[in-house]
């Protein structure tokens, strides 16, 4: 008769137990949801963003250098540089600097005229496109 008894006691334990035991998986799957979703927003929430904040133009009306700035949170790779919506001849294919770069000078051999509007574009290899606009000869947009 005793063992009657004890196994009686043993069942009236088996749903707390498996109550628990359910809790505890439940809580550790969602530590584990929160702790990815938490590295998913750092690694792709960043984003690219160019300030172009100074061209310098050469006095002979051949060449031009800009200077930008990566003020975004993703290290950014440089296609290639547009002038009025055109490809510039340059040789910024696959330039790439972090956001913790200072600013960098880029080079590009162009025919401009003083007082002339320029649109100079930025592109990356994300495809985003940073455009300011420019006069030539001055050298601040």
């Amino acid at each position: 008769m005793k063992m009657k008894k004890l196994w009686r006691s043993r069942k009236a334990l088996s749903p707390v137990i498996a109550a628990i035991i359910l809790i505890a998986v439940t809580v550790a799957v969602s530590i584990a949801v929160a702790a990815w979703m938490g590295a998913l927003t750092f690694t792709f929430m960043g984003y690219e963003d160019i300030s172009i904040t100074t061209v310098t133009w050469s006095g002979d009306g051949t060449y031009l250098d800009i200077v930008i700035s990566n003020i975004g949170t993703k290290d950014v790779t440089v296609n290639h540089v547009e002038i009025n919506y055109a490809v510039a001849v340059a040789n910024v294919t696959g330039f790439s600097f972090a956001t913790s770069d200072p600013d960098v000078t880029l080079r590009i051999t162009y025919e401009y005229g003083d007082g002339t509007a320029y649109d100079i574009s930025v592109v990356t290899s994300g495809g985003y496109k940073f455009t300011d606009h420019f006069t030539g000869g001055q050298n601040t947009p």
